[in-house]
């Protein structure tokens, strides 16, 4: 069976944007010279085999292309579809399809991207049917947090930036009392930490 997986640049103190999230200080902007949770996408000068424009270190590039293949549909939750512009109708990923999870009706949405209004669960069942054989990536701190307490999620890979926010938007919300992860690696990189996790049950 596919897995279902989360994929996130997050600060060391666990947050996935800066103070302002629909401003200047999304994702970390607004810093001095601190480095935006995302620099590690374009500073190396490896490309990435999947994603144009994206150029990383060496080791980055080699886990993420890795991470990237394995992706059949990514499931994102309404406030990550709104603050990346709805993927200008498309999706986050290049190949793979989008369901969007919300109570409320998004007139934006393409006929290149669906829908689910009845929750985290139907939208990976529905993502898995796409996905087929290949895994079903999930977008959004609340959706993912969500997904973890009901049990859905395989796998979490933290690309943890150095730099400590200080505050904004939280990568985990509310939690079951706890969620037990067993490190499976870590890939050190210029500028970011790749670190995968197995959730276990």
């Amino acid at each position: 069976m596919s897995k279902v997986f989360s994929a996130h640049a997050v600060s060391v103190d666990g947050y996935i944007s800066g103070r302002t999230p629909d401003g200047e200080q999304e994702f970390g902007r607004g810093l001095g010279d601190a480095p935006m949770l995302f620099d590690w996408y374009v500073n190396g000068d490896t490309p990435s085999r999947l994603f144009d424009g994206f150029t990383l270190d060496e080791p980055s590039a080699r886990f993420f292309d890795t991470i990237a293949a394995r992706v059949g549909a990514t499931v994102a939750g309404r406030t990550t579809y709104e603050h990346s512009s709805h993927w200008s109708g498309g999706s986050p990923h290049p190949t793979a399809p989008l369901f969007v999870v919300s109570h409320r009706p998004a007139p934006d949405i393409s006929e290149r991207q669906t829908l689910i209004s009845t929750g985290v669960a139907d939208a990976i069942a529905a993502a898995r049917e796409v996905a087929g054989d290949k895994d079903v990536a999930l977008m959004g701190g609340g959706l993912v947090s969500t997904a973890l307490a009901a049990g859905l999620v395989d796998e979490l890979v933290l690309h943890q930036v150095p730099i400590l926010l200080g505050g904004g938007l939280s990568f985990f919300r509310d939690l079951p009392d706890h969620v037990q992860l067993r490190l499976l690696e870590v890939i050190p990189a210029a500028g970011v930490t790749h670190l995968h996790y197995e959730v276990v049950r």
